[in-house]
């Protein structure tokens, strides 16, 4: 039982590749085929860590696993979306960058042996984060094609634009763009929670005046 949260992450990090492969190959039956893969895939992100406590098999390596899968599942299949133009490269830009931002602050954190906890704003960001992906993925694997993010001005509303197809893809683009805005906001609570930090090593400096 000791293994299986970090065999749910290395899980995770193979169903990346599959995933990635499957937008790059742009058809409906292969984005069908990533909602199924990255939604099994986004499951093992919850179980991992519940798992791990409840058996009490906390390591350092079931961390290190649970984090970079983390990380690597939500970017990789992002940038994926960007080259097949579902996704624009900004919204990809601000979740990334976050990412980098939040690593930095609990490295730092870490330094000085305290623990940044996930804030609330973060949980739910990457609720939101992982649901728009999947309802994106399943949009494309429907077939829409006329309500992306990637080209908010081409947009054109007709009768014929409002199938089931493009409602679903309109629905992802809404979740995503929410999302967008509760990344900002984590990395916001982030740098007010790791702020003491900072200060504290400026109160300890030798140099400050």
């Amino acid at each position: 039982m000791r293994y299986v949260p970090n065999i749910l992450s290395i899980s995770r990090l193979l169903a990346t590749v599959l995933v990635f492969i499957f937008v790059l190959v742009d058809l409906p039956w292969a984005f069908l085929a990533a909602t199924v893969v990255f939604v099994l895939g986004s499951i093992t992100d919850l179980l991992d860590g519940y798992f791990a406590r409840r058996w009490n098999v906390v390591s350092s390596l079931g961390v290190f696993l649970d984090l970079t899968a983390d990380k690597v599942f939500v970017s990789a299949v992002l940038i994926a979306m960007v080259q097949v133009g579902l996704v624009p490269a900004w919204i990809v830009f601000i979740i990334v960058t976050r990412e980098f931002l939040v690593t930095s602050l609990r490295s730092v954190a870490a330094s000085q042996g305290r623990v940044i906890p996930a804030g609330m704003w973060g949980k739910q960001k990457t609720v939101l984060t992982l649901v728009a992906m999947s309802i994106l993925l399943l949009a494309k694997g429907l077939g829409a094609h006329l309500f992306s993010l990637s080209s908010p001005f081409a947009l054109h509303f007709t009768n014929r634009t409002f199938t089931v197809a493009e409602i679903v893809l309109l629905l992802g683009d809404g979740l995503l763009l929410l999302a967008t805005i509760w990344t900002l906001l984590s990395g916001i609570e982030y740098m007010i929670s790791a702020l003491p930090l900072f200060l504290r090593e400026k109160e300890k400096s030798p140099f400050h005046v």
